[in-house]
């Protein structure tokens, strides 16, 4: 394994943990909430604090690893995560797990950019899609075996043994780091952009809490409606003040540069409709085809496999293709797959239902790959801090509005419905509409140059030929 690979992995670890810890809990939520005394419904409303905390916190962390060093905030961050994760399993009230999960948050927040962070800063351009393809796979994994290994633990051992298995994978996390990461750290650290700040945080916490219980029932409309437009309210302010001030904390002259802006803008049309598939295939398969969690936890671990299988083909691939032709077709067939998917609803084979699955895995997680490292390909090293953190802030929202949106198609057809009860068919139509926002990433795609990327692909290196033998 090289430098780049293991420093990948280490971060990769990182992310596994906290991907994983939040869809676990989902999975758990029941059980909590008879345990600790609480509704259902408020607790799911606690856990949302988390995502307050990290849609506050990712801004900054840029800043922090410019200014405090990128190998010390990471283990801060991962040991802010442990604590966060001790409080958790310690909560007997429904105010000791808020708490314990905006702890939580805060350490999540700058796991991944400054883990992303690390893995830019110390890898050569050449090398840094394969890199990219071992950080890839925790989003992706994460959030698919989460629900199964939630739903064993919570049944056979303990619902608090959720937060306990964080505590020896954060305190190996943060001893690998300690040996095998670089400090990396800004020359010429940035000052603090505090108003930016404020105003960030408040914005993207309105439209990612707002976005995430948005059809959902958790709250009122009226008032989830009220989150979200007060923080577009906050989120344009913001974008007033950054054109004022000569740092600003998330710096939007970046999406001047072509790649980064295809793997914001574009990228995040793509997150829209995968980010709906945690939590649109879970419920397809068992509304639909009427398998209990654990069962449709199984099933849904192929999409992981085919994830997984993804990362040592995704260097040949684009380097045979270059990243303008693969994240073209790779972005129809993994859209196509996403929006085939409305199929499980109608009881098909299980042969197909493993195929789409494997398949639907490997491609999104290509998709996933090319995007999160063409970002790059223009960042200049001192800029590369406020990349990450830009970057992140656009993953957390569209991922937020995928399941939204997903949210809001089938739960509108619900209410149009007489008795108000959940079909099998209303996941068809919610599958179609995130593949139709997914497929709409291509008009970003084609606008790319043919060349752009080259140096990650290799393909500015001219491809040895055979020697012709001599007559």
């Amino acid at each position: 394994m090289t430098r780049p690979q293991l420093t990948a992995l280490i971060v990769a670890s990182a992310l596994f943990m906290e991907n994983m810890d939040s869809t676990v809990i989902a999975t758990s939520l029941p059980t909590i909430a008879g345990d600790i005394g609480s509704d259902p419904i408020r607790l799911k409303l606690a856990l949302t604090a988390y995502l307050l905390s990290l849609a506050t916190f990712i801004p900054i962390s840029g800043w922090a690893a410019d200014r405090l060093g990128a190998r010390l905030v990471f283990r801060t961050a991962i040991a802010v995560f442990i604590v966060g994760s001790i409080l958790c399993s310690m909560a007997d009230t429904l105010g000791d797990f808020v708490v314990a999960r905006i702890v939580q948050g805060a350490g999540g927040a700058m796991m991944t950019p400054v883990g992303r962070l690390v893995l830019l800063r110390t890898t050569p351009k050449a090398q840094l899609l394969s890199a990219m393809a071992w950080l890839t796979v925790p989003a992706l994994v994460g959030p698919l075996i989460g629900p199964p290994l939630g739903g064993f633990i919570t049944t056979y051992i303990d619902w608090r043994w959720i937060f306990w298995i964080n505590i020896p994978v954060g305190a190996l996390g943060i001893l690998l780091v300690t040996i095998f990461i670089d400090d990396v750290r800004s020359e010429t650290p940035r000052t603090l952009d505090k108003l930016g700040f404020l105003l960030s945080g408040v914005g993207l916490s309105g439209l990612v809490f707002g976005l995430s219980v948005m059809g959902q029932n958790m709250l009122p409309f009226p008032v989830t409606l009220a989150m979200v437009a007060g923080g577009a309210v906050s989120i344009g302010l913001y974008l007033v003040h950054a054109k004022r001030v000569s740092e600003p904390l998330l710096d939007l002259t970046l999406l001047r540069l072509p790649t980064f802006f295809t793997g914001v803008v574009g990228g995040s049309l793509f997150r829209v409709g995968a980010g709906s598939v945690p939590f649109l295939l879970p419920l397809t398969l068992q509304v639909g085809l009427g398998m209990n969690a654990f069962q449709a936890g199984g099933l849904v671990f192929f999409s992981a496999v085919g994830a997984l299988l993804m990362k040592a083909t995704a260097q040949p691939i684009v380097h045979r293709f270059g990243f303008r032709a693969t994240l073209i077709w790779n972005g129809v067939v993994s859209s196509a797959t996403l929006t085939a998917m409305a199929l499980f609803a109608y009881d098909p084979p299980a042969i197909l239902i493993v195929s789409l699955l494997l398949f639907g895995g490997f491609f999104r997680s290509l998709q996933f790959t090319c995007l999160n490292s063409l970002a790059y390909a223009e960042v200049e090293q001192p800029r590369m801090s406020l990349a990450t953190s830009l970057y992140s802030v656009s993953q957390q929202v569209s991922l937020a509005a995928g399941v939204a949106i997903a949210a809001a198609v089938v739960e509108l057809q619900r209410e149009l419905r007489t008795g108000h009860i959940i079909e099998a068919g209303d996941f068809v139509i919610a599958f179609a509409v995130v593949g139709a926002i997914s497929v709409a990433g291509l008009l970003f795609y084609v606008r790319l140059s043919p060349d752009a990327g080259a140096e990650m692909a290799q393909r500015d290196q001219p491809v040895p030929r055979k020697p012709v033998a001599s007559t």
